[in-house]
């Protein structure tokens, strides 16, 4: 088991080795991609960030008026949903605070809790960026050794040496690749998932504010339906 080991990491020094000092870098970024996207996926499932379940459930408490029941529904959660919809319900509770300021203050929370969810994302794209031209760099700068090997070499031009400088050149461009594709796929998928969590507490936080004016001031015609009664004189006459 040593040895296997000993040698699967001496193969990985010879294959850096080979690559020069830009596939080490690209190694490194390797390393960093992994360690964000686990970190990333960590958080998600800490906050249960797609676990919106208890929205629903407050806001039909919200609803029907029984209103510590939806704020203890929205505080008893890890989801950063919770903190933001408790500031909006506590804010239409206090009469004496303006509407206006209610959502100010829940869009600065809000605004916070995006933005600690799309930290390192950014790092990823940028790693998606770099990734490809590092590779080409390291392209470059191994064809420029080739061919000077070549012009070292004179009129004894072995075809080998050229076949190898220019594989190992291109080595670095294919390690490049290999790091962007996975780069930026996983960091457009973390970032759906963001996405469709803004969406769902921007939703959330609308019905928060119009289910109360709803039931404090319906709208004229829709809530009072029931048929009116019908006059006490109409209806001695039908007895």
């Amino acid at each position: 088991m040593t040895e296997t080991a000993n040698g699967t990491l001496a193969a990985l020094a010879a294959f850096l080795d080979a690559g020069g000092p830009v596939l080490k870098i690209i190694a490194a970024l390797s390393v960093l991609t992994l360690a964000i996207v686990l970190l990333k996926v960590w958080q998600f499932r800490a906050v249960r960030l797609t676990r919106m379940g208890f929205v629903e459930e407050a806001l039909q408490h919200w609803r029907e008026g029984r209103d510590q029941a939806a704020l203890d529904t929205v505080s008893n959660t890890r989801n950063p949903a919770g903190p933001v919809l408790a500031v909006a319900m506590r804010g239409c509770l206090d009469r004496q605070v303006p509407t206006e300021l209610v959502r100010e203050e829940v869009t600065r929370i809000a605004s916070a809790s995006m933005e600690r969810l799309r930290s390192m994302i950014r790092g990823l794209e940028v790693i998606g960026a770099l990734a490809p031209m590092l590779g080409l760099l390291g392209t470059v700068i191994g064809m420029i050794q080739a061919f000077q090997q070549l012009e070292g070499a004179g009129s004894n031009v072995d075809p080998a040496l050229l076949s190898g400088g220019i594989w190992v050149a291109l080595l670095t461009t294919a390690a490049g690749l290999a790091l962007a594709i996975p780069a930026i796929a996983l960091a457009s998928l973390l970032e759906r998932y963001i996405d469709q969590f803004r969406h769902r507490l921007e939703d959330a936080v609308t019905r928060v504010f119009t289910l109360r004016v709803w039931h404090e001031q319906p709208p004229e015609g829709v809530m009072d339906t029931a048929p009116a009664a019908p006059p006490a004189r109409a209806v001695a006459h039908a007895t």
